[in-house]
């Protein structure tokens, strides 16, 4: 199919209202981007079953998640990148070293250590169920992403996986992908994979994990809602989420 723009969009304070759902307003203009010949991507930290819903609440088809290091184009995978099972059991001893626990990810769901408060706290921050207990699935399981689930302790994780990128994305919870992995790349890599270096591409972001997504994108759209750095990277700033912020860019851009 021909795509005359690609839109990415983060989802809490983004794509998502106040409750974490996706409003029909913003069912009608996916719909209507789709009707356009543009191409609405979800772009997210959370994994393919956190979002099952919501694509279908939204009519969307393809998504970037875990911060970009699973690719998944009008349902087909296209890109999985994966870590390494030692590096897995190594960032286990560490958070069992520092109380903290982890939880493994791919695109089947994600699997966790043990349970504790800050666990509770991070699934429940995005309306997410708590998951399974399973300490050692990085054994028998591909691992795409991370998550360190503590309030603390993020210089001992930084010092000591240089190799590894740390976005904390809640007060509760610490994302864990390979450095240099971010939604950016993941829009990069969506692009080179689909052969449309031509096609304009807009990003929509609130929060520090999309620094990379917006900078990657021709259009950068922060919301009204989003932290003043974004704002500031931004080309545009929309209104806030809970404001029709998204519907309102995408008709400043004459996308719907």
């Amino acid at each position: 199919m021909t795509y005359k723009a690609l839109t990415f969009f983060d989802l809490d304070g983004t794509l998502l209202d106040e409750h974490s759902q996706i409003t029909s307003e913003i069912a009608d203009a996916m719909a209507r981007l789709r009707k356009n010949q543009v191409l609405p991507i979800i772009a997210t930290g959370r994994t393919e079953p956190e979002v099952t819903a919501i694509r279908e609440a939204a009519g969307i088809t393809s998504n970037i998640v875990m911060n970009g290091a699973f690719i998944r184009i009008d349902g087909k995978e296209v890109f999985s990148d994966t870590l390494e099972p030692e590096l897995c059991a190594r960032m286990y001893q560490a958070v069992k070293d520092n109380g903290d626990e982890l939880c493994y990810y791919n695109e089947k769901g994600y699997w966790a250590t043990g349970h504790t408060e800050e666990m509770v706290g991070a699934y429940n921050y995005v309306c997410s169920p708590l998951p399974e207990i399973d300490p050692l699935h990085y054994e028998t399981d591909r691992t795409n992403m991370l998550l360190v689930l503590g309030v603390g302790n993020d210089a001992y994780y930084h010092e000591r996986f240089p190799e590894l990128t740390f976005y904390r994305n809640t007060p509760f919870s610490i994302d864990v992908v390979k450095s240099g992995t971010s939604k950016g790349t993941g829009v990069k890599t969506l692009v080179e994979l689909l052969g449309l270096e031509d096609v304009p591409t807009f990003g929509f972001g609130d929060g520090s994990n999309d620094f990379a997504l917006l900078e990657a994108c021709d259009h950068k759209i922060a919301m009204g809602n989003g932290i003043q750095e974004l704002k500031e990277l931004a080309d545009f700033v929309t209104l806030k989420n809970t404001e029709g912020g998204i519907v309102h860019a995408l008709k400043h851009f004459d996308l719907i």
